[in-house]
């Protein structure tokens, strides 16, 4: 029996990257992004992919999706909580307090509710346990100028991380978070042609294949029980990331 994965944010860049290498992998993997059309092209592709559209902000098709998800397959081995937006670029007085609200509803909000699914499931099913992969980002360290939504989230993101390890250790729940810099997604796309660096330049960055982070969350997630990774970080190794500012 293959083991199973739910995928959120599933629809294209990372999170399909992702679901691919585990469809090759031979897990079954549960798609979830808000765009049922990609969910449907990749599914009928792979018998073993399960396509759930679902709003990751919306605490009623999140718990639909999951009790499909255990329906059909039975039990949740893993979750990669990887939807996530950039929301709005500039300094804290030029950001709305909706598009502030609109940003960490999909960014934190959202992997609260997907985490707290997840958590119940792998706590209840028999044999328990599971492991839950948090998308950060390299943000959750160090920020990019006018980046106070998204930077913020990814700190949050951190904090949700920690404590769902802490919570779940006794219970034969992992998590751990990746950290990514720079893979060519389409939300990156301006990043390779020019970014806003601290000084206030606008320079072209380094990028990395969406596949290089697909093997690192593969990595992870294949752990024995006993064993985790609590934080990775994978980036374009010519980024500037380490000595950024």
């Amino acid at each position: 029996m293959s083991k199973v994965i739910v995928v959120t944010g599933a629809s294209a860049g990372i999170g399909r990257a992702v679901a691919e290498r585990f469809l090759d992998g031979g897990w079954t993997v549960a798609l979830l992004a808000r765009r049922a059309a990609p969910l449907q092209d990749l599914a009928k592709a792979h018998k073993r992919a399960l396509a759930l559209p679902c709003d990751v902000t919306n605490e009623e098709e999140v718990a639909g999706a999951f009790a499909d998800v255990v329906k059909t397959a039975g039990r949740i081995d893993t979750l990669f909580n990887n939807a996530g937006s950039f929301g709005p670029s500039g300094p804290i007085d030029e950001i709305s307090l909706r598009d502030w609200r609109s940003v960490l509803d999909v960014n934190l909000t959202g992997m609260f509710l997907c985490a707290r699914a997840a958590f119940a499931q792998m706590r209840a099913q028999s044999p328990a346990g599971g492991r839950i992969i948090n998308n950060g980002s390299i943000s959750a360290h160090v920020p990019r100028p006018g980046s106070v939504c998204y930077t913020t989230t990814k700190h949050g993101v951190s904090g949700l991380t920690k404590t769902l390890n802490l919570d779940g250790r006794r219970l034969g729940i992992s998590a751990g978070q990746i950290d990514i810099g720079n893979a060519a997604t389409e939300m990156t796309t301006g990043i390779a042609q020019g970014a806003r660096q601290a000084d206030g330049s606008i320079r072209a960055e380094a990028v990395m294949e969406a596949s290089d982070v697909a093997d690192a969350v593969w990595y992870m997630a294949n752990l024995p029980p006993e064993a985790n990774v609590p934080s990775l970080t994978v980036m374009a190794n010519e980024m500037p990331f380490i000595g950024r500012g």
